[in-house]
């Protein structure tokens, strides 16, 4: 493994440890799923350029657009949950209070 992929694979890894075990804002699952898609874009777009072939190079572009529209709707959800229940906790959402 060259150290390019161990960095990304080691910042990809960081990033879902952080959202399995650093839940109580949900701000901060917010940040640590735009850090994974961070670190994956940066990755697909090395792949592209490594393999040298154009039809992999809007793959990159793609999973921008899918991450912006992820930012987007958590973005909206955050500041709908801190509307209605005044915090931004995951321990005080509960789906079952609807």
């Amino acid at each position: 493994m060259t150290p390019i992929h161990f960095a990304f694979s080691s910042a990809f890894m960081l990033g879902l440890s952080g959202l399995a075990f650093h839940r109580t804002h949900l701000l901060s699952a917010l940040l640590c799923l735009e850090g994974m898609m961070l670190s994956l874009y940066i990755a697909l777009s090395l792949w592209a350029l490594q393999l040298n072939a154009t039809s992999f190079s809007v793959a990159p572009m793609l999973l921008l657009a899918f991450s912006a529209c992820e930012a987007s709707a958590g973005l909206a959800l955050l500041v709908a949950t801190s509307r209605t229940h005044g915090t931004d906790r995951l321990q005080n959402l509960n789906l079952l209070q609807c």
